[in-house]
């Protein structure tokens, strides 16, 4: 691959954080073909198998508890079981015991069990759905068999991941159980502890040194991280460790948390708020920049009905369906650092972002961007209406509806040819984005229009998102195969991509959602919840907790810019 990527490095920390990635790592695979103006350097490394063929995999730390992997092996899969070959000493009877293995998902019995697959370029990549281009996967019958719609059955990330992981991707946290309801990973102080020991402390560091020394120019690093349970500790330590071993290079959080949550068990309600309130915070304090990602509506202990999109029909009590929107998203915030021409540093992203220690920002995004057919971007844009048009990604409620100090908007699939009006001259303007010389004026002019005062950077891209199996398929039926919206309902095959915009918002709001995030913890009476004050968090943590949560809150007050 071409040199000079400004190489990330991903962290990948819990169980909800597994389908996210997995979905995310699945729609970079997929896109590897066509990868348009994105650099796929960014964020995948080159190496070789045990019998010397190139392969292409992603820069990936990933931790999870026993019991998470599914049929996943926890060496990846990339490489053979290795055979022993050499004698046994002892000469007695042997008994050889061996487990069951764990039945595949449907969603991957078509993955092949070969090394990878030889591309054009003699490049052998670890893929196995081809976007059309590449050969057709490996499989044990004569004919590819068709993916199997079992979005309920998934019960683990690893179930529908298809990408091949490096034998340094995975770790397993074995003190703790993923399943059953002794042994859980389930507060913030078991997290934080866990990365206090040495046997998971060094494996970490370890795997951090083997793919940070053969980067050329790391930019940083980018967490994705579970806020809900005990993984917002291991996330803080983990952010801690990256600040201090690598000073200078961005860190940029994903705090990320599932979808409804049971009412009627309160002690994993106030252990999420509690681990919610602690992860925020902590990761604030080691990180460039902070934005929480959930569909649920609410940070604190008060049920929201989860956000809905007017051209989506997801489930939000599906893991699978709400991790594979998070993760379009994310392919599309994450843009201005992986282009190939003229990217954004994740540093240069935070600081532009994050001015007067707004670390957290709020996401939103519109999935998928409604297209029509032969209509040019600023009329497209006109029809969203006068309001904000985002849906709110961060459980902050909607940021555009207060004031907005900066944002970073990306727009991707829109074809170049409607990027502009195309009016002949001497026809009457609808409106100032018609008079736009190219589409990057007319998303600056309408991100202008929106909030007059923020400070705002835009990227307007070709490249669309990758939406191929095993994403879910619950997109409207008045979208076609390429994401564009149709005048009727029409039954078609799941699509292959789609348009979308997202927006990264440092807003006001987030004075309202921290502030009431602290007084929630500040009514708890922890005294009652001596389990968790147990797994290693004080009270004098909680006093101090509360006391960094409120200043976070008041660095978002109305009136709070650079020139006020």
């Amino acid at each position: 691959m071409a040199g000079g990527a400004r190489e990330v490095l991903t962290l990948q920390l819990g169980h909800f954080a597994g389908f996210v990635g997995a979905h995310w790592w699945n729609q970079q695979d997929a896109a590897l073909e066509s990868p348009g103006e994105l650099c796929p350097d960014v964020l995948y490394r080159t190496g070789q198998t045990l019998h010397g063929q190139e392969t292409y995999t992603p820069r990936l730390i990933l931790m999870d508890l026993k019991g998470s992997l599914s049929s996943l092996k926890e060496e990846g899969g990339l490489y053979p079981d290795r055979q022993l070959d050499t004698a046994i000493a002892w000469k007695g009877k042997l008994t050889t015991h061996k487990e069951e293995a764990y039945p595949k998902n449907p969603y991957l019995q078509d993955l092949p069990s070969a090394e990878g697959v030889q591309s054009s370029d003699g490049v052998w990549r670890i893929q196995s759905i081809p976007n059309g281009k590449g050969p057709p996967p490996v499989t044990t019958a004569t004919t590819p068999k068709p993916l199997v719609t079992t979005e309920g059955g998934v019960r683990v990330w690893s179930d529908f991941l298809r990408v091949y992981l490096h034998p340094r991707s995975i770790c397993m946290i074995q003190k703790y159980n993923h399943d059953g309801e002794t042994g859980r990973l389930e507060a913030f102080g078991q997290g934080e502890t866990v990365l206090k020991e040495p046997r998971y402390l060094e494996e970490l560091e370890d795997r951090l040194h083997f793919y940070v020394e053969e980067c050329d120019y790391l930019q940083g690093f980018q967490i994705l991280c579970d806020l809900h349970d005990g993984f917002s500790g291991v996330g803080a330590k983990a952010a801690e460790l990256l600040r201090d071993e690598y000073s200078g290079r961005g860190i940029i959080t994903w705090g990320l948390l599932p979808g409804p949550y049971n009412l009627r068990d309160p002690q994993k309600n106030i252990y999420r708020l509690l681990n919610t309130a602690f992860g925020l915070v902590h990761l604030t304090a080691y990180s460039s920049l902070v934005c929480p990602l959930s569909l649920g509506g609410s940070l604190g202990l008060r049920p929201e009905p989860p956000v809905s999109f007017p051209h989506l029909n997801y489930d939000a009590t599906l893991p699978f369906h709400c991790s594979a929107i998070l993760a379009t998203a994310l392919d599309t915030l994450t843009a201005p650092y992986r282009l190939r021409s003229c990217p954004v540093s994740m540093v240069h992203l935070a600081d532009v972002l994050s001015f007067s220690g707004k670390k957290v920002v709020a996401a939103g995004a519109i999935i998928p961007f409604p297209l029509v057919p032969g209509q040019a971007l600023p009329d497209t844009l006109l029809q969203l209406g006068s309001a904000t048009p985002w849906t709110a990604l961060s459980a902050c409620g909607n940021p555009w509806a207060t004031r907005c100090f900066a944002q970073s908007a990306v727009l991707r699939g829109v074809d170049r040819a409607w990027h502009t009006s195309g009016l002949t001259p001497g026809t009457p303007l609808p409106s100032p984005l018609h008079a736009c010389s190219t589409g990057e004026e007319v998303l600056a002019q309408y991100l202008e229009q929106q909030q007059p005062r923020a400070l705002s950077s835009s990227h307007l891209l070709l490249t669309p998102c990758t939406v191929a199996p095993p994403h879910p398929h619950f997109f409207s039926q008045n979208f076609s195969q390429q994401g564009v919206l149709l005048d009727s309902p029409r039954r078609s095959r799941a699509g292959q991509s789609i348009p979308v915009f997202g927006t990264l918002c440092s807003s006001s709001s987030l004075h309202r959602t921290l502030g009431s995030l602290a007084e929630e913890v500040a009514k708890i009476d922890l005294r009652r919840w001596a389990s968790f004050m147990d797994a290693g968090v004080e009270q004098d943590d909680a006093e101090e907790l509360l006391q960094e949560l409120r200043s976070l809150a008041q660095c978002y007050r109305e009136g709070d810019s650079l020139t006020d």
